[in-house]
């Protein structure tokens, strides 16, 4: 589970370039595009780890920011499904503005808390930078928070660089105050190739 105590500061990576990458699942799970009912379970995830307020809230977003483009919807939105068929996570290869015109960024990579340690996130987001990678759309920004260390630490691994000044959206960048949080909560050596992999 997130811990949401850490102190929330705009974190902005970028990726110039990456390499197709063979996307590894456990048996049996199996990474979709989009299908009907998605939604719900994408506001129920989203819901239980506290980034709504309510599940109607979360639904709404998602229709408003995703369900307005069938095209893309459909082509750029994965969901993570066990053994079952039930949602367990999900990673959306989207766009935003800067400087008056798109770019390409990686939205809401999430999993299930029961499912975590197995490598799903780092295949979910290998599938997502796939899509990126075939149809050369780099680079590639995400925003994240300190409190989502380690999905930085998988960014970084990805071909991922902190952003010491670069922006994107409406976000104000504030790595300085992100890299004071980060330095006492990720072992020295994590801490040490954050700052190797920054730049302006």
């Amino acid at each position: 589970m997130l811990d949401r105590s850490i102190p929330f500061n705009n974190t902005i990576l970028r990726c110039d370039s990456y390499k197709h990458r063979e996307v590894i699942l456990p048996n049996k799970f199996s990474i979709v595009p989009y299908e009907k009912g998605y939604e719900k379970a994408w506001a129920g995830l989203e819901y239980s780890v506290g980034d709504f307020d309510s599940l109607e809230e979360a639904e709404n977003y998602f229709v408003q920011s995703y369900m307005q483009d069938c095209d893309a919807l459909l082509k750029n939105v994965r969901f993570l499904l066990n053994e079952n068929g039930i949602v367990i996570g999900f990673c959306i290869a989207w766009h935003d503005i800067r400087q008056n015109s798109f770019v390409s960024s990686l939205h809401w990579l999430i999993v299930d808390a029961q499912y975590q340690g197995m490598s799903l996130g780092k295949a979910l987001c290998c599938d997502v930078m796939n899509i990126f990678e075939e149809h050369d759309l780099f680079p590639v920004y995400i925003h994240t928070q300190p409190w989502s260390w380690k999905a930085i630490l998988l960014y970084l691994s990805l071909g991922f660089k902190l952003q010491k000044t670069d922006t994107f959206s409406n976000y104000t960048n504030e790595y300085a105050q992100a890299m004071d949080t980060l330095k006492p909560i990720v072992h020295e050596e994590q801490f040490s190739m954050m700052v190797k992999l920054s730049e302006e």
